[in-house]
Order: structure tokens, then C-alpha cells, then sequence
């Protein structure tokens, strides 16, 4: 029966969505919603993968005493158990509002075979047995919460497993004699496959399934810089036709995690239920990922000469900027510039239904390069820029694309004169355009991980964009190993 009870987690880890808990009151930047057409696929699957492995499963010995005609009392024991044959025919794994899941097998049949012995004082006889299992309905009830550490937690609060029917039949020594008195020994036999049933799905729950979701990751690394916190935020929440899991969804840095200054939004989710799973992703989880890449510079960016193409006709040279800025040449003849880029603030993600859009603040300095490594400053510029964000999805994650608006330029501080602002816009657009953004699309293709089973697989999705969050709604199927 142990096998079972994998089921009833294979059942459960495929729907809870699991990977430091929020603060009392807060909102999930992520909801992995499954529906009642999600939740029944599951529950076909995994009947499949349940009847291959009922073979396997060992069913446990059991003995008692029967009064025989002509002998008197005696005692048995039905042992060496062995599952022949067996067929599944239903079963259904619902939400249980304010509760949790309620899973149940029903009209299932089994066959077993087996040795008996009898022992009367010094009489002892011994044979094989054929039982058939008919009308097996296995109804459980889990209730579904969460733990301090944000991992999810498991009980079973109801278990009945009546069976209709069961059929004895034994051979070998006298074993006519004791197939008159089958009654008593199906009775038997149905009182303790009734009992035992409950008492190993309890077990297991207790010993396996609940001790192996203590074992699972809430944070998940995705490179050197960030990792995503896949914490519950609270239990899950069941209605009649749908499962949310509410996870924290923030993305931290993994040198120095610190307190996010700012909370998730509410997400008032569509009532859909075509798609058998759900997410909805809030603005909060790419915010805070904006916030962790802002920190460790990584859109800061320097272009010196050697950078910029050859059929350029501006260089970043003094000698190039005589016409336009002959103060500069003058303090400076005949010397390279730098250019060194920094964005003034986290560009934060805007949602509003069917558009998504940031806007960038950088502030560049010009330095001369002096001779010994000397950098001396001389300019510094202000720019602004706008970019809308295509987003994709594949079968595991989100990936996005930057599509960049025209840039304004304008002078902040100069040391050596004003000039026009305009003449340098063309250089700072062709790197914007052939590096800095290439770069940020590199890191948008890499994606928002999902947190996914690896044998589930993702198909027929759509996705809208609502104010605050993305929706995402997908069928999902197994991957057969």
C-alpha cells in the first residue's frame, strides 16, 4: 500500500507549487492558480501511474480464529500476499473550499492471491487463496497550510475506504471445507483491508510525504547576482472550482539580502477556468529584480574610442569635438574621451491592460584621459529614455524584449563650455541600441523562472496583461519518463 500513498504525493507535489516567509498582511507577487480541469488531470494521470504500481506494493499478513464445522475453533493466517491483477476505474482530485483537496478512487477491483494455513492444536493445514476486491471506493480528504519557513504542510483530516464486495476462495488441504465458510473469512478479510487502507494513507502522509515537503527549496538561484523566493505566503485557498497558492515571488540579491521598500500589489484575478493552471505574476516580483541589478551596476557601461564604429564620423577625441566644442580641444588637444554611464535609479516595469512599459533615467560623464591613467572630468549629461517590453512565453518561463524609444539628451554640468547636446546624440544611440539593450535582452531571454514540476510540461498558453500583474493561463501535460 505504500505505493498509494506516493501517489496521494506525486497528487499533491504536482499542484502545490512550492518553492522567508512575507510579512502578516502582505501580498503574493506570485499566484500559481490550478483549476478543476487541471486538478482532473492529475487525478487520470496519476490513477495510471498508480494501477502500474500496485504490483509492487506489499500487502500486509493478517490472522484471526474461525469456528469450523466438525473441528471446532481454529486459528488462520493469510500471508504471502500478492496484488494478481487490479483495475482503477475512477477517480477525481477536487478543490475542498476552506480546506484543501478532496481525492477519491471509486469501482476499482483487485485481485489477490496468497497462502493460508490453518493450526488446530496439532492439525495443520496449509493452501493457496484467490480473493477478488470489488466496489473499492477510497475517499480522502487533505487539509493544506503552510509552515514558518514557507514551505507547505499536509494532513489528512478525513480518510473512508468501503469496499462492496470480497470473494474468497481457497484450495489445497480440506480447503473445500473452509470455502463453506467463506463468509466469515470475507467478512474478515473486508473489516481489515478497510482498516488498514486509512492507517497506511495516514502513515504515509505523516512519515513520507510531510517529512519529504520539509525538504524542499524556498529560494531558487537564477545566476550569480539574484535568486527568487518561492516562499507561501499563506495556505493554500480553495473554492469550489479552483486552488491558489499565494507565493512571495521576490527576486533578491544573493550577496546581501535586504527588506524590499515597497509591497506587492493586490491582484484582482479574472474568473477563468478554460486553462488548467494559472499565474499570476504582479509587477512587484520584476521591480525587486530591477532593483538587485541596479544595485551590482549592471547596466552601468563605458565607451571609450575604440568602441565606436569606424565609419563614424564624431570620435570620442578632442580633435573630434573642436568644431563644435573648441574649448575642450584647446585645454585638451589631441586626447581620447570616455564616456561612463549610470542609471540613476531602478527602472521599475508600469503595467497597464495590454501594455507594458519603463522608463530609464542615466546620468553620463565625459572624462579626458590624461596621461598616467588620469581621468579628468568635464562634462556631464542627463538622459532620458522610454522602452516599451514585448514579452514571450515558452514552456518553463517568461522572456522579454526591449523595444526602445528615441532618447532626450541634456547638459547637466560643464567645466569647459556649453555645446550642443545633439551632436552626440547619434553616438549614444547606436551604443544604447548595439550594446546596452542587447545586453538587457540577453538578461530578459534568460527569463522569469515558473516554478514547475521538470516532468510537467507547458502548452497552449495566453497571456494578458492587467493592471499591476500579468495573467498567464496553460494547459500543462506529463512528460512520460
Amino acid at each position: 500500500m505504500g505505493t498509494l500513498a506516493g501517489a496521494l504525493s506525486s497528487l499533491l507535489l504536482g499542484m502545490m507549487l512550492t518553492y522567508t516567509p512575507g510579512a502578516l498582511g502582505a501580498n503574493p507577487g506570485l499566484v500559481a492558480r490550478i483549476t478543476d480541469k487541471g486538478l482532473e488531470y492529475v487525478a487520470q494521470e496519476e490513477l495510471v501511474a498508480l494501477q502500474s504500481k500496485l504490483h509492487d506494493i506489499t500487502l500486509p499478513d493478517f490472522s484471526g480464529d474461525v469456528k469450523i464445522k466438525y473441528i471446532g475453533n481454529a486459528h488462520y493466517d493469510f500471508h504471502s500476499l500478492d496484488i494478481h491483477s487490479c483495475e482503477l476505474l475512477g477517480s477525481a482530485l477536487k478543490p475542498l473550499p476552506s480546506h484543501g483537496l478532496h481525492f477519491s478512487i471509486s469501482d476499482s477491483f483487485i485481485r489477490v492471491k496468497g497462502k493460508w494455513k490453518v493450526r488446530k492444536r496439532i492439525l495443520k493445514l496449509d493452501g493457496s487463496f484467490d480473493v477478488k476486491v470489488k466496489g473499492i471506493t477510497i475517499s480522502v480528504n487533505l487539509l493544506l497550510g503552510s509552515e514558518p519557513s514557507g514551505r507547505p504542510k499536509v494532513a489528512v483530516s478525513s480518510c473512508s475506504s468501503p469496499i462492496h464486495d470480497v470473494e474468497v476462495h481457497m484450495s489445497g488441504d480440506l480447503g473445500w471445507l473452509l470455502n463453506l465458510f467463506h463468509h466469515q473469512i470475507e467478512s474478515k478479510f473486508r473489516r481489515v483491508l478497510e482498516s488498514k487502507i486509512c492507517k497506511i494513507i495516514q502513515d504515509s502522509v505523516t512519515s513520507d510525504l510531510q517529512p519529504y515537503l520539509q525538504t524542499l527549496p524556498v529560494t531558487m538561484e537564477m545566476d550569480i547576482f539574484a535568486g527568487i523566493d518561492y516562499s507561501l505566503m499563506e495556505a493554500p485557498q480553495a473554492t469550489a472550482e479552483i486552488l491558489d497558492v499565494m507565493l512571495k515571488g521576490e527576486i533578491f540579491s544573493r550577496d546581501h539580502r535586504s527588506p524590499v521598500a515597497f509591497l506587492a500589489p493586490v491582484m484582482s484575478l479574472p474568473e477563468e477556468h478554460s486553462r488548467m493552471v494559472y499565474f499570476a505574476i504582479s509587477n512587484y516580483a520584476f521591480n525587486t529584480a530591477s532593483l538587485v541589478y541596479h544595485k551590482v551596476g549592471y547596466l552601468n557601461f563605458s565607451i571609450t574610442d575604440d568602441m565606436v564604429p569606424p565609419t563614424s564620423n564624431i570620435r570620442l577625441t578632442t580633435k573630434s569635438f573642436r568644431a563644435f566644442f573648441p574649448r575642450l580641444a584647446r585645454l585638451y588637444p589631441n586626447m581620447n574621451l570616455e564616456l561612463q554611464g549610470t542609471v540613476v535609479s531602478a527602472p521599475f516595469l508600469n503595467f497597464s491592460p495590454g501594455n507594458l512599459s519603463s522608463a530609464a533615467q542615466l546620468e553620463i560623464e565625459a572624462f579626458v584621459l590624461l596621461p598616467n591613467s588620469v581621468k579628468e572630468p568635464v562634462f556631464r549629461l542627463g538622459v532620458a529614455t522610454n522602452v516599451s517590453v514585448m514579452l514571450t512565453f515558452n514552456t518553463s518561463k517568461i522572456t522579454g524584449f526591449l523595444k526602445p524609444a528615441k532618447m532626450q539628451v541634456e547638459l547637466k554640468e560643464s567645466k569647459v563650455g556649453v555645446f550642443n547636446v545633439e551632436l552626440l546624440e547619434a553616438l549614444l544611440n547606436y551604443y544604447l541600441l548595439n550594446t546596452l539593450y542587447p545586453k538587457v535582452n540577453e538578461k530578459l531571454t534568460e527569463g522569469f523562472p515558473l516554478p514547475l514540476l521538470k516532468r510537467i510540461q507547458l502548452y497552449d498558453p495566453v497571456l494578458q496583461i492587467h493592471k499591476d500583474f500579468l495573467f498567464l493561463g496553460t494547459n500543462v501535460r506529463y512528460l512520460r519518463v
